[in-house]
């Protein structure tokens, strides 16, 4: 059922006039390569190509004069919107209504061969009249590398061609005839009428010598074929639990921000969205992070999506293989993250610079890593999948490395820009490694440095619960011999190091409420990080807060709190990295992997608790790691 039969059900509708959109009023489409960021006026305000970490070519959302778009829309000042997915895909639909039509706006990004694999990188637009006719224009005003590249734009036979000043090529090929005329910014406007019955189709392609006849594109068959895609691997999701549809769009949302021909997972597919008003927070996340692979096998492995699993596994084991060690983040292909630098001639998101690209943090040590993976090889195990030796090998030395990451400072999780520290949280996370590191030897014939691991992993617990926690306050703290709290605290009885009926951990679970909520939402931390300014709640910390909760027994209580993070999400179910707590708007990079990464987990564990509480068990144990998976 397509956007305009199913209208009448859906309650989000967008006044369209003029006005800037805000973050949570765009939508995604992909390829397995790059991204598209799609506004529910019909920009595309956001358009990296070849690749998500290539320089932008559309990138209006930083920069509404500067930055290029390409937009259909109807020609009227003032106009209503609709948007959806098309039923269980990434098939992006608009439906504009004005006072004479209503018209509906497909956007797809084709597959080739149902192999996200392989790209011809094009992004198919498809304009259908459904009642009425309206005259619906085109603007296209692209802008090679971040509009710092000579753009020119020219007219041929089957629509227009522009080229940059390093040779970059994009067309435009139309399925109507349209008189393209520059405006007074270098832009192209052209308009055509919409009228029931004559499709009009309109494809950017990459790298194309001209443009070419629409029927040469065959873009029915490529819009067939992609949505075949989709709905096939949706039937593959093996959870059927109350939160299916918000599974499988974060599912869906995930698999778009796969790199396939690698398997690397990008943080977010974008760069320098605000985490916070005066704009000091603006990173780029258009890189891998190990932690965000790890926290994706998990993931994935937990719903059923082996083969996703198995793609972020070997971009980690490959990467591993020509890099020699674990590196916090690299590019899509495992190579070295750009330096950080600024693009001044943006203004960034709504005039909230800078616009950086590139990323500082990529040589910060953060032990926890290793914890992470290690964790998700041992999920990934017991979800049925076979690690093969070649990646034990890595993960073995992995866990070896952790031992010597336990004892030193590090910047951890929230990659602050000041010096480093023991966190406890890092430590946590290299007992993690060390305790799954224990479980999986075994498999492999390794019972020696079972034994090993299993002396260190009962030596660094003492330590954590030791130094960790302050007698003080009575609870665990951020840092060894610390006062405040963070919320990567919630951890600990998650993956097993304390149960939650711990006096200590409920303490710490006590203070984390009270001193970082803001409203139903969580911050990630109060203490200075190095940056003078504050940022808006983190919405993965109230996921892993339902999912503690949850673990404690609260079980109305972790409900709550993960139905007020599900309404975080936009009109397409896209979470931000962060919320504004006061009024809800989506703050920083969009959509954001570690938010879906978190939803899924916490999804699956309220589940899982729920039908322990139906079935009169309890939902947690001391010391073993809670992800049944015959629960899902």
């Amino acid at each position: 059922m397509d956007l305009y039969s199913s209208a009448s059900r859906l309650g989000r509708t967008f006044a369209i006039d003029g006005r800037p959109l805000r973050l949570d009023q765009y939508g995604l489409v992909g390829d397995g390569r790059t991204c598209a960021l799609i506004g529910v006026d019909g920009a595309v305000a956001w358009m990296c190509m070849p690749r998500f970490d290539s320089p932008a070519l559309f990138a209006s959302l930083l920069d509404a004069e500067r930055g290029g778009s390409f937009r259909i829309a109807p020609a009227s000042k003032r106009f209503e919107a609709l948007q959806a997915y098309d039923t269980d895909t990434n098939v992006l639909q608009t439906l504009f209504r004005t006072d004479e039509a209503t018209v509906l706006l497909t956007d797809s990004m084709p597959l080739i061969d149902d192999d996200p694999r392989i790209s011809v990188h094009e992004l198919h637009r498809l304009v259908e009249a459904r009642e009425g006719r309206a005259r619906i224009e085109i603007r296209f005003d692209p802008r090679f590398d971040f509009g710092r590249s000579r753009t020119v734009i020219e007219t041929a036979e089957h629509g227009l061609v522009a080229t940059g000043e390093s040779g970059e090529r994009i067309t435009l090929s139309v399925g109507a005839s349209i008189a393209f005329r520059p405006d007074a910014t270098g832009a192209m406007r052209g308009e055509f009428v919409a009228r029931p019955g004559a499709n009009t189709w309109v494809v950017l392609s990459y790298r194309a010598p001209e443009p070419e006849p629409i029927g040469a594109y065959r873009p029915f068959d490529h819009l067939r074929r992609t949505r075949r895609f989709w709905r096939n691997w949706s039937s593959q999701l093996r959870y059927d639990g109350p939160w299916r549809h918000e599974i499988l769009r974060s599912a869906l949302t995930l698999k778009l921000l796969q790199y396939a021909p690698t398997g690397a997972v990008v943080a977010a597919p974008t760069t320098s969205l605000p985490e916070d008003p005066s704009g000091q927070r603006n990173w780029d996340y258009r890189y891998a992070w190990t932690r965000d692979s790890a926290m994706a096998i998990r993931a994935m492995s937990l719903i059923g999506y082996q083969a996703e699993a198995r793609g972020f596994f070997h971009f980690v084991r490959d990467t591993l293989d020509a890099r020699g060690h674990l590196d916090l983040m690299v590019t899509v292909d495992g190579a070295d993250v750009p330096d950080e630098t600024i693009v001044t001639h943006l203004r960034g998101y709504h005039g909230r610079g800078p616009v950086r690209i590139g990323n500082a943090a990529r040589d910060q040590r953060q032990h926890d890593v290793a914890g992470w993976l290690v964790d998700a090889a041992y999920l990934h195990e017991r979800t049925g999948a076979i690690t093969p030796l070649r990646l034990w090998r890595h993960i073995r030395r992995i866990v070896d490395q952790s031992i010597e990451g336990s004892r030193e400072p590090d910047h951890g999780i929230w990659e602050p820009r000041q010096e480093t520290a023991h966190r406890v949280h890092s430590k946590l996370m290299a007992w993690v490694a060390l305790d799954r590191g224990t479980r999986l030897a075994p498999r492999f014939g390794d019972s020696r440095e079972a034994r090993r691991w299993r002396r260190r992993a009962q030596e660094l617990r003492r330590e954590i619960l030791e130094r960790g926690f302050n007698d003080e306050v009575g609870s665990f703290a951020s840092v060894y011999g610390g006062r405040e709290v963070d919320a990567s605290l919630l951890l600990l009885p998650t993956y097993g190091l304390l149960p939650c009926s711990d006096p200590r951990v409920a303490k710490t679970m006590e203070r984390i409420r009270k001193e970082l909520s803001e409203g139903s939402f969580l911050c990630r931390y109060r203490d200075h990080d190095g940056i003078d300014a504050e940022e808006g709640a983190f919405v993965l910390c109230g996921f892993w807060l339902a999912e503690a909760l949850a673990l404690a027994g609260q079980l109305d209580e972790a409900l709550e709190v993960f139905g007020q993070h599900l309404g975080a999400a936009n009109h397409l179910g896209l979470l931000a990295e962060e919320v504004n707590p006061t009024d809800a708007t989506a703050l920083g990079n969009f959509p954001q992997a570690f938010s879906h990464l978190g939803l899924i987990q916490a999804a699956v564990r309220l589940h899982a608790t729920l039908r322990l509480r139906d079935e009169g068990l309890p939902s947690s144990q001391p010391g073993v790691p809670f992800d049944p998976p015959e629960l899902l």
